[in-house]
């Protein structure tokens, strides 16, 4: 691919995690210690199986240094330093690794389907890989147990596991029209 390309879709991807996290409402639970539920995994996940891993993980890092330098594209339109040390803080930290974990498992998976492909990796990098930054920045901003934590950490399950199933079908549905658009797989 060349560079150019290469960098329109990072692009693209940091303005679709972007306005996941600027245009759709968040929901908070004090179970979680304030951390929001929000739609902006669901670009980490499409970052990943889209882009690949080290494309993926550039766009989410990317993305963070747009947070870091104050742009308000979380949820609830929250963006600044102080973010990193909020509840939330693990989840953001992992969203690289997620990003590249989630291209990774969809390069192993590349000689398979697309929709059991993608959905493989982004349960595996969009819930296995980020839970656990999660647990452990819950557990070290809030004050709270890892166990603890762990627990309310499973508040964000049903909508992840959703969120796999929509990057699965944004992927398939991609693939039918641009096979050439799903990077991991090539």
């Amino acid at each position: 691919m060349t560079a150019d390309r290469s960098l329109v879709h990072i692009a693209i991807h940091v303005a679709v995690i972007s306005a996941l996290g600027y245009y759709l409402p968040a929901f908070t639970t004090p179970i979680t210690g304030s951390v929001p539920i929000t739609a902006q995994t669901l670009g980490i996940m499409l970052a990943g199986v889209m882009l690949g891993p080290v494309r993926g993980a550039f766009a989410v890092l990317l993305f963070l240094l747009i947070v870091a330098l104050g742009m308000p594209v979380l949820s609830g339109g929250r963006g600044g330093i102080g973010v990193f040390f909020l509840p939330s803080a693990g989840f953001l930290i992992g969203f690289p690794v997620a990003a590249f974990v989630c291209g990774l498992t969809m390069q192993l998976l590349r000689h398979r389907p697309v929709f059991p492909s993608a959905l493989a990796a982004s349960m595996v990098g969009g819930i296995l890989a980020l839970y656990p930054f999660g647990i452990l920045g819950i557990s070290l901003v809030a004050g709270k147990p890892l166990w603890e934590s762990a627990i309310g950490a499973l508040v964000f399950v049903p909508g992840d596991i959703l969120k796999c199933f929509g990057t699965a079908l944004v992927a398939s549905a991609i693939e039918r029209g641009r096979p050439d658009a799903i990077f991991s797989r090539q």
